[in-house]
This record gives structure tokens, C-alpha cells and sequence, in this order.
């Protein structure tokens, strides 16, 4: 949980920059490192603006567990093991519709999957500055969590809680569900067979804490790692560049 004027955040944060950790980065050394993960560089750019050749023959969905995946969640998984979108990194899906995460390695292999609670709102876009206001300030129709393509990593909120930074920008995150406010009944949420009570957020990715543990963290422990976001409305090709129309 984030504070912002005193306030609980429920993990966003509006503040943190992006820190550079190690004992000492050359000038040259930093100059070779940036470019691979800033705007344009290697790891970032979408593979639509990649040379073609990097795209592999279609994955054997059998060997990578996929067998277990829901359609819409299979053809974005197809698409970013086939093209090589994630820049063989680990990556996760969200599936919003589902309510689910699913966690894959470096080779596209499912490793995992659980049930989330996402933003309470339906819809794939942040409202604009939405990571600067308090609580009380966004309204029940500005909760979603915003569909995409994002390059995250791991890091700690104000009360140093481990948690990923989804999106800056708008200050989602993912991390352990908490059971802040004991009426919003998160735990049994999240355990649930049904969905539909799986909207509760102000737009941020709650997971069980073991999953956190055992799954999410330790793909962000030397690396960053890809999260794909499926949409509520939007096509998938809107949200991720370069996916088959």
C-alpha cells in the first residue's frame, strides 16, 4: 500500500522514479545498459518493429503446458512466444475476463496460473493523471486496470512492500493481496469460484502471497520481466502493437 497525503494508496504509487542500483556504473558502461530498456531501445520496442527473422516457427503447445489455457489466452501467448514479443524474458498475462495471471518462463513454458482481483471498473484505459490523486478522488468508473503491453519491474512502495510497477505512469501495480478494509472481503475474493466479485481494485493486480512469493518475484529478481494485459472492450490488436489482426 502506497500513502499519498496520508492516505492508503492500495499499492499505486505517484512518485517513485526509476532507480539505478549497483556499487558504480561507468558513463560508458550506463550508456551501453539504458538504451536496451529506455523508450526505443531493444528490450522495449514491440517485436512488430523488429526484424522479421527473429519470428520462430508456431510453439508446440503441448511441450509449453498450454493445453490448460482459455482460447483468447492461448492466442496471446501463440503470438508473443511465436514472434518473440518478450524478448525471451519471463512474462505474465492477465486475463481481465477471467480474472487470472498466468506466469510463463523465458521458453513460453506455463509455469503457473491463479486467480486476481483487478481494477473494480470495466474499461482498458487510466484516466489521465489518475497516479497523482488521492483516493477520494477517483471516481468509481476511473478504477480499471489499464490493458497493454508493459515493461515492469520490481520495486517497494512507501512503506518499503515489495511490489512490481506495472504502469508508472498511471501507478498500477501488482503485488500481494492485503486484507486493508476487512468489509472489502479480499481474501475470500480471490478464493472464490466466480469472477464477477473479482473487481474491487482502484485499477492494481492483487495476487495470493504465495504466488507473489513463489512465482512473480523471483521473475523480476535479476531481470525485468514483460506483463501482458488483456483487454475488457478493446480488440487485442489495439492494445498489443504488432498482434495479428
Amino acid at each position: 500500500m502506497d500513502l499519498q497525503q496520508g492516505r492508503p494508496r492500495d499499492g499505486r504509487r505517484s512518485w517513485l522514479k526509476p532507480v539505478v542500483q549497483g556499487l558504480a556504473v561507468g558513463a560508458i558502461g550506463l550508456a551501453a545498459i539504458v538504451p536496451a530498456f529506455g523508450p526505443g531501445g531493444w528490450l522495449s520496442t514491440p517485436a512488430a518493429a523488429m526484424n522479421s527473422s527473429s519470428i520462430r516457427p508456431p510453439p508446440d503447445r503441448e511441450a509449453l503446458g498450454w493445453n490448460v489455457l482459455d482460447p483468447a489466452v492461448l492466442r496471446v501467448a501463440s503470438w508473443v512466444v511465436g514472434s518473440e514479443d518478450h524478448r525471451r524474458h519471463p512474462f505474465f498475462i492477465v486475463d481481465k475476463t477471467g480474472a487470472r495471471l498466468h506466469a510463463f518462463d523465458a521458453d513460453g513454458k506455463l509455469i503457473s496460473m491463479t486467480p486476481v482481483l483487478i481494477g473494480a471498473a470495466r474499461g482498458d484505459d487510466s484516466a489521465p493523471g489518475i497516479g497523482d490523486r488521492a483516493l477520494d478522488h477517483i471516481l468509481p468508473a476511473e478504477r480499471t486496470t489499464p490493458a497493454g503491453r508493459f515493461l515492469s519491474e520490481l520495486g517497494s512502495n512507501s512503506l518499503g512492500e515489495e511490489v512490481v510497477w506495472v504502469d508508472h505512469g498511471a501507478a498500477v501495480s501488482m503485488h500481494a493481496v492485503r486484507a486493508l478494509v476487512a468489509s472489502e472481503r479480499r481474501h475470500e475474493r480471490i478464493a472464490s469460484p466466480g469472477v464477477d466479485d473479482n473487481r474491487i481494485s482502484f485499477g492494481c493486480i492483487n495476487v495470493p502471497a504465495a504466488f507473489f512469493e513463489g512465482f512473480v518475484k523471483p521473475a523480476f529478481t535479476r531481470t525485468r520481466a514483460f506483463v501482458y494485459v488483456m483487454p475488457d472492450t478493446k480488440r487485442l490488436e489495439e492494445v498489443f502493437p504488432g498482434f495479428p489482426g
